[in-house]
């Protein structure tokens, strides 16, 4: 996506060969017309993949998967990263690895709000090395509903996680695809 891939040269801030901050527009200031175009793309890609619900893990990827169930007429859910006392009982979780913290988390998902009928598009801000993806598609699966797609906003394609993801057989749409990330360079994949 040009429009995403011109913000990121211009806003995007390489501070090191793994780390892009793009705080300016996707995670802590949010440009929700940049969102909408997003979400647009997302629904061009998936609007064939017969998805019931859109899932995202908290929080960097609720704005993008906010447009999408809007645009796609769809419900969102959020998946959780902290325990909280109200989700207490019918809950699937999973241990997820944060790269972008290096720590591990409890994914949480409400039983309340996934049957086994749902095929499911996970959207998510960043794909790195697959565990936060993989970690949603586990509890997806773990409720007997399908995985239809996994929508990345900015994917760092020289780190394993599409292909992980992709030898698992699920269907990727990543929006911006950077091929190269150094302090100060920021190089993608001609499409």
């Amino acid at each position: 996506m040009k429009k995403l891939e011109e913000r990121i040269l211009k806003e995007g801030r390489a501070l090191s060969k793994e780390v892009l901050k793009v705080d300016s527009f996707l995670n802590h200031a949010v440009d929700t017309k940049l969102m909408y175009d997003i979400g647009e793309e997302f629904k061009k890609y998936f609007e064939n993949h017969n998805i019931t619900k859109i899932f995202t893990i908290e929080s960097s990827g609720i704005a993008p998967a906010v447009m999408t169930a809007f645009l796609m007429d769809l419900p969102m859910v959020t998946l959780k990263k902290k325990t909280s006392k109200i989700l207490n009982g019918e809950v699937y979780q999973t241990t997820v690895h944060s790269f972008t913290k290096d720590s591990d988390y409890e994914l949480t998902l409400s039983k309340d709000y996934i049957n086994s009928n749902d095929k499911v598009l996970i959207i998510d801000d960043f794909l790195a090395n697959g565990e936060a993806a993989k970690g949603a598609a586990r509890l997806v699966e773990e409720a007997g509903a399908k995985v239809s797609g996994i929508g990345i906003v900015i994917e760092k394609s020289f780190q394993p996680g599409r292909e992980i993801l992709e030898e698992k057989g699920y269907d990727i749409c990543s929006l911006a695809r950077i091929s190269k990330l150094d302090k100060d360079v920021i190089e993608f994949i001609e499409e």
